[in-house]
């Protein structure tokens, strides 16, 4: 059940809500209607009902609900309409749609819009009272302490990662599927967490899965499970990854690396939210929420043939991107603190407590610092914690200097002073690694679209294509 808002958290013009949940139905069909109400009710739940889009937002400005349910089909318009409507004007109230079956695609389109969540026709009374149940238990508030971890966690306050926080905290009020790109080493994995914590989900399971790192001929079985004599050497019944998540979150990491036949089976599950394990006749319903991840351009790899178009639709309904180091320079400092704080709790053998007496911090010599903030670090943020903790290692007194820094000499800046004619071989390097630099940013600001890229450059398709090629960037 929910609990009452306060002040402060109530939305501005809301009505109070009482101690009841309250959930508005918005359907023509008297007979769904009234079944919808029933099955409501039998949870404890109080409901209203409206026929059409005016009647649903005369209600929505005059009472309070903690969760609208809407047909898409309407006399005055549909639910997309109505699910626009609140995004607008109720913000925070969780909206979700009753589609046709089989039509994917509206359902795809309200998750776009901000919709909690959707359930087909003909309606599954169990997947129903699931979803109603994620909503009621979403207008809770989120544990005190759970906003704090979050908060510690996600380490910077320059503009892209404030942004970040703000996606992150739009897309936890919802259950669509969340694509979350970015380069290697940016902490994908903690942002997906973090979207788990902060939703509905907390406290259930979230279940990671690198892709890559499954061999191929136990994928079917390690992601569904299997039936007891269903193969040589399954001599019990085994649960799948995608069943351990029940009622949570299951996180593709690198979901890229998926081979073709196992998007196949993945694409089920995220249409029909329903999984048949190896050697079972019949499909089993699931209640997963799919966050995925990879670094490399899944847009590209469905131009290639190589990822399913249509599941790439159905895992990239809402896209999220994490920054490089490159693109917060300024978060570096804050960042090296608490990674060279966590470090020094290692070595004082106080990981994963607080002691009475926190260890002392190693320093940042301000010679190192600037070595760090003007490091491009290919590695991202995985990199800066391993450099550091060779640098600490290295260190005497607890001050690191910039001669306990060691960066990889092809990614190390350049110095930029007049270089003698002897020089010129050096001279030429250092042209090409501003060069590397500056094609690499701009496929990364077009999200490695070339044709955009050149344009970005000035120069032609086939000259960028050319000096992609010399410089053996890809």
């Amino acid at each position: 059940m929910s609990t009452p808002q306060s002040a402060a958290q109530a939305e501005a013009g809301s009505p109070a809500r009482p101690a009841q949940p309250a959930v508005l139905i918005v359907d023509d069909e008297p007979d769904l209607a009234e079944l919808l109400s029933l099955t409501l009710r039998r949870m404890n739940l109080r409901t209203r009902t409206a026929p059409d889009v005016v009647t649903a937002q005369r209600l929505l400005r005059g009472e309070p609900f903690d969760l609208c349910l809407t047909d898409m089909r309407l006399p005055d318009g549909n639910g997309l309409d109505l699910v626009a409507w609140i995004q607008e004007n109720r913000s925070q109230l969780p909206v979700a749609v009753i589609t046709a079956h089989g039509n994917v695609e509206s359902a795809v389109r309200a998750l776009k819009l901000g919709a909690f969540d959707f359930v087909s026709k003909p309606l599954d009374l169990g997947a129903l009272r699931k979803l109603v149940d994620s909503a009621i238990r979403l207008r809770a508030d989120v544990p005190e302490q759970t906003r704090e971890t979050s908060s510690a966690r996600l380490i910077g306050h320059s503009a892209p990662m404030e942004q970040l926080r703000e996606l992150i905290g739009r897309v936890s009020r919802s259950q669509a599927p969340v694509h979350i790109y970015g380069e290697s080493g940016t902490g994908k994995e903690l942002v997906a967490r973090l979207i788990h914590e902060s939703g509905a989900r907390h406290g259930r399971p979230f279940i990671a899965v690198n892709c890559g790192a499954i061999p191929t001929e136990l994928m079917e079985s390690e992601f569904f499970g299997h039936k007891r004599g269903s193969f040589t050497g399954a001599v019990a019944d085994k649960k799948g990854l995608v069943q351990a998540a029940e009622g949570g979150t299951l996180f593709l990491d690198e979901v890229a690396d998926l081979p073709l036949h196992m998007q196949v089976k993945l694409l089920r599950v995220v249409q029909e939210k329903t999984v048949r394990p190896v050697g079972e006749s019949r499909e089993e319903p699931v209640d997963v929420r799919i966050l995925s991840a990879t670094h490399k351009n899944l847009a590209d790899l469905v131009a290639q043939g190589l990822f399913r178009e249509d599941l790439f639709y159905r895992v990239n309904v809402i896209e999220l991107h994490v920054p490089s180091l490159r693109e917060r320079p300024e978060d570096i400092p804050e960042i090296a603190h608490a990674v060279l704080l966590r470090l020094a709790r290692r070595l004082s053998g106080t990981s994963g407590q607080m002691p009475a007496q926190p260890p002392r911090t190693p320093r940042l010599g301000e010679d190192a610092l600037e070595l760090l903030k003007s490091y491009p670090f290919p590695g991202n943020v995985r990199e800066l914690e391993n450099v550091l903790e060779r640098a600490l290692t290295l260190s005497v007194g607890g001050v690191i200097t910039a001669e306990h820094i060691h960066l990889r000499a092809s990614a190390r800046p350049q110095a930029t002073a007049p270089v003698a004619a002897e020089n010129q071989g050096a001279l030429g390097d250092h042209l090409e690694g501003i060069e590397r630099g500056a094609i690499l940013q701009a496929l990364e600001k077009t999200r490695y679209n070339k044709t955009a890229a050149a344009k970005l450059l000035g120069m032609t398709f086939r000259a960028l294509r050319y000096r992609i090629k010399k410089l053996g960037i890809e």
